[in-house]
């Protein structure tokens, strides 16, 4: 065999990964009919589709529906009226409202559109909402989804150019594709300004009035400084300045030489879907007193140790110590027999453990054991329970750094070994409170309006999701009270 000139292969290489790279600008540039602008898209429209009804089922899963069919039906109808009005109505349009409290809205490639229950909560108006479909629409029509993992494809073909001609860096390839995952993670502020042009021209094209939009700029930053430290929530996060945002919009609608007196606002229709809704957190689905959780509807309860950080999650509940060097969590577990799940977890690879333990934790069915993993840096130790309680069965693991077992280690056990039943009937029957409409017959100042309709929320929450703030004035007609629910602190 002839021995090959290393020089003259690397050179090889980079040309044809060179051609490659060439090729596939040049197949992968073409004008978004959106837009109106060139694109890089290395994706198909049907594989955007197949890539977001997979993530939509996982969505599902993980963040949960809001169980109100009227609603959902009423979001959808205008998701699917402005999108009927889009550059790609035939998209198999998708609009689901989220179980979610956090202030947020989102889309995937294909047409899956998601708002939360939560950012509903603090509109005020029909076409408030409808800017915000139409938002997340321009997305999906601007293709910044598909074409942000066009660029990570792209870069992806530019790391094997640098593989290939400096083989001593091909070790590094995994971490940098990892990496590339979180770079194209977020819209760029050009894609966020297409989006909320593209939201403008749908919402005018619908007939409802676009001089709502910049109002919901105003109160998602206004949620921001609530929530502390000037932090902008989940819908605003990677967006430009809002300020900035409404004003250009604000400068757009004023080009658009258009008489708005009859645009739709439905403020009317809109409070009416509001009416009942639930808001903040449903205690029902689980919640925290202290350190311990508590599940109305699944009736028990579990102890984490004191002082961790805590969070409700829909398929688990976690917390974490304040050193961060330690990790509880409570999961279903799909195996029905303590032992048997005891004993399928202690055959994984990678893991070695004590003596599986059966008995009873608080008189429920149980099986537990402790369990270390070995790693090249930071040895893991740990402990598990499977319990069977109520037909379910549950799984409590928490682990630690292995030189951290003496600090955590009793911690630990108690977790692990915390689960019981609740008959405390206050537990049992707590409600979440919910928004319910009231109607003003003349401007009230917030503090009036505070004391005539008092609310288990925070008043300055409640001012927020009125549009106003606890030394404003709420004009005439429907206002938003908070009932039920525990008293806020």
């Amino acid at each position: 065999m002839a021995q090959r000139n290393p020089t003259t292969a690397v050179g090889r290489a980079t040309k044809v990964s060179a051609l490659a790279l060439a090729m596939a600008l040049s197949a992968g540039c073409a004008v978004n009919q959106a837009t109106g602008k060139r694109q890089l898209m290395l994706i198909s429209e049907q594989q955007e589709i197949a890539m977001g009804k997979e993530a939509h089922g996982q969505i599902l899963a993980s963040m949960g529906v809001y169980p109100d069919d009227e609603t959902q039906a009423y979001v959808s109808a205008l998701g699917l009226e402005l999108a009927a009005l889009s550059e790609r109505p035939d998209l198999p349009w998708t609009f689901t409202v989220i179980d979610d409290p956090i202030v947020n809205a989102f889309a995937l490639p294909g047409g899956f559109i998601y708002v939360t229950r939560g950012i509903m909560t603090h509109l005020s108006s029909e076409a408030e909402l409808v800017s915000v479909l139409g938002h997340e629409i321009g997305h999906v029509t601007g293709r910044h989804g598909a074409n942000r993992m066009s660029k990570a494809q792209l870069a992806t073909i530019g790391l094997g150019v640098g593989m290939i001609a400096s083989p001593e860096f091909a070790r590094f390839g995994d971490l940098a594709q990892q990496s590339l995952g979180l770079l194209f993670l977020k819209y760029s502020r050009d894609d966020e300004r297409q989006a909320d042009d593209l939201g403008v021209r749908y919402t005018v094209k619908g007939g409802w009035d676009v001089r709502e939009m910049p109002e919901v700029f105003g109160v998602l930053k206004n949620v921001g400084e609530l929530a502390g430290a000037g932090r902008l929530p989940n819908w605003l996060s990677t967006h430009p300045d809002p300020d900035a945002r409404a004003a250009r919009i604000n400068e757009q609608i004023g080009r658009l030489m258009q008489d708005f007196t009859h645009a739709k606002r439905n403020r009317s229709v809109y409070f009416d879907q509001l009416d009942g809704m639930v808001f903040g957190s449903n205690p029902r689905q689980g919640y925290f007193e202290g350190s311990v959780f508590l599940h109305p509807e699944l009736a028990f309860r579990i102890q984490f140790p004191d002082g961790w950080s805590t969070q409700n999650q829909t398929q688990a509940v976690v917390g974490q110590s304040e050193a961060q060097d330690a990790v509880a969590a409570l999961t279903f577990e799909s195996e029905v027999d303590p032992a048997a799940a005891a004993r399928a977890f202690a055959a994984q690879e990678g893991l070695e453990s004590g003596r599986v333990q059966t008995g009873k934790i608080h008189g429920f069915p149980a099986a537990s054991l402790e369990f270390k993993v070995a790693q090249e840096k930071n040895p893991l130790r740990g402990q598990v329970a499977f319990v069977r309680y109520n037909d379910s069965s549950y799984r409590l693991l928490a682990y630690t750094i292995e030189s951290k077992w003496s600090i955590y280690g009793r911690a630990i056990g108690s977790f692990v070994g915390s689960f019981d039943k609740v008959t405390d009937q206050r537990v049992l029957n707590v409600q979440p409170a919910h928004v319910k409409v009231v109607q003003l017959r003349r401007d009230m100042p917030f503090r009036e309006f505070a004391r005539r309709y008092p609310s288990n929320a925070k008043p300055e929450l409640v001012a927020l999701i009125n549009h106003t703030t606890t030394d404003g004035v709420i004009p005439a007609g429907q206002a938003k009270q908070v009932v039920g629910g525990p008293k806020a602190k």
